[in-house]
């Protein structure tokens, strides 16, 4: 298959062709998704974390993404894995399994998508998702109860722009950002407050 095929082919219809397949390699997703691997890839692990998933599984999601994410940062054209990591294979029932019930609405947003503010998808454009994804990947491995959930939309909300060339969703991706360094500086603060209120609590026991 061409890139050109494969850029004509969404998100949704590649998930559901690999995960009818027995098993699919991490390289045969990444060479799949063709020349807009990033956003897929990014948009792939990013996703999952809106499920209710085992305790960890935001750790082992987000690993790959911090591993992706700096490669969009630095501008590098087409992604690289560790050869373990590349080999590594997937499941096509594992696939369905998480993707079934998100595919539907993934399909809705691909019906409303289109390439548009192709400004916001520049060099300095891309370089900067690469940079908030990184960031949000530092956070979504951490084990911070219900802690996945917004940097796990806001990451794929930018892979989903990404792919689609779609300035609209990276807007949209900006603004989940905002809001996410939001919460995160307002629980700090009240960890922060916590701390010092159980110090002075001590000193004064």
């Amino acid at each position: 298959m061409s890139d050109d095929d494969t850029d004509q082919t969404s998100i949704s219809a590649i998930v559901r062709e690999l995960s009818a397949r027995d098993s699919v390699s991490v390289g045969e997703i990444v060479d799949r998704f063709g020349t807009r691997a990033f956003g897929a890839l990014l948009f792939i692990f990013a996703l999952p974390n809106l499920l209710p998933l085992p305790p960890g599984s935001s750790t082992v999601l987000g690993a790959p993404l911090l591993l992706l994410a700096p490669q969009v940062a630095l501008g590098v054209d087409a992604p690289w894995l560790p050869r373990a990591v590349d080999g590594r294979r997937i499941s096509g029932a594992d696939l369905k399994k998480v993707f079934a019930p998100l595919l539907p609405w993934v399909e809705r947003f691909e019906k409303i998508s289109r390439p548009r503010i192709g400004v916001l998808f520049s060099p300095w454009g891309q370089q900067l998702i690469g940079l908030i994804c990184s960031l949000l990947a530092l956070v979504l491995i951490l084990p911070i109860p219900l802690g996945n959930l917004l940097p796990g939309l806001t990451i794929g909300v930018l892979g989903f722009s990404l792919f689609q060339r779609d300035g609209f969703f990276a807007v949209a991706g900006y603004v989940l950002a905002a809001f996410s360094a939001f919460l995160l500086y307002v629980a700090a603060d009240a960890v922060v407050a916590g701390v010092r209120l159980l110090v002075n609590w001590l000193g004064g026991a």
